[in-house]
C-alpha cells in the first residue's frame, strides 16, 4: 500500500472520516477493518515501508495463519475438498487420487499455499483419467 494510501486509512480509522476522489467534503464512516498480508509488518515497518501508526491501530488482534507448507497434514482434507468442488463444477463424477500421489502432494513445496494447491487439483482433474496417480503428480505438477 502506498504511503498515500496508508495515510487515509489511517484517518479513516482515526477520525472515522473519508474524502471522495475530487470531493471536498468529508463523509462520516463507522467500519471494521479486517487486514491480511503476506509481509511481516513489523520488519515493513523497519524499512520504512509501512506507518508505525497505521500498523498499532490494525494489529488489535493478531491471527497468524501458518502456510500450507507448515500444515502438510491438511492436504488430504484440502484435496477431497477441491476434488468436490472442482469436479462439481465441470458436471463431471469425483476423481480418485491415490495415496502416493497425495504423499507427493505433500511433500512439494506450497509457495503459493492454498491458492496454487487449489489451481493444482483443477490441472490434475483437467489432464488425468479417472483417478490422479503419482505418474500424474510427476507429470503435471512437479518441476522436471
Amino acid at each position: 500500500m502506498s504511503a498515500n494510501a496508508q495515510a487515509k486509512v489511517l484517518r479513516a480509522l482515526q477520525e472515522g472520516k473519508i474524502t471522495r476522489v475530487g470531493a471536498d467534503k468529508d463523509i462520516n464512516v463507522d467500519v471494521r477493518v479486517i487486514a491480511a498480508t503476506n509481509k511481516d509488518l513489523l520488519k515493513e515497518v523497519e524499512t520504512k515501508n509501512f506507518r508505525l501508526d497505521l500498523y498499532h491501530r490494525l494489529s488489535v488482534i493478531i491471527i497468524h495463519v501458518p502456510s500450507l507448507n507448515e500444515r502438510r497434514d491438511d492436504i488430504p482434507l484440502l484435496v477431497d475438498q477441491f476434488l468436490k468442488d472442482i469436479c462439481g463444477d465441470y458436471v463431471i463424477a469425483v476423481k480418485n487420487i491415490e495415496p502416493e500421489a497425495i504423499k507427493l502432494l505433500q511433500q512439494y513445496n506450497w509457495t503459493g499455499n492454498i491458492r496454487e494447491l487449489r489451481n493444482v487439483v483443477e490441472r490434475l482433474v483437467i489432464l488425468s483419467g479417472k483417478s490422479i496417480t503419482e505418474e500424474d503428480i510427476k507429470n503435471y505438477v512437479m518441476p522436471k
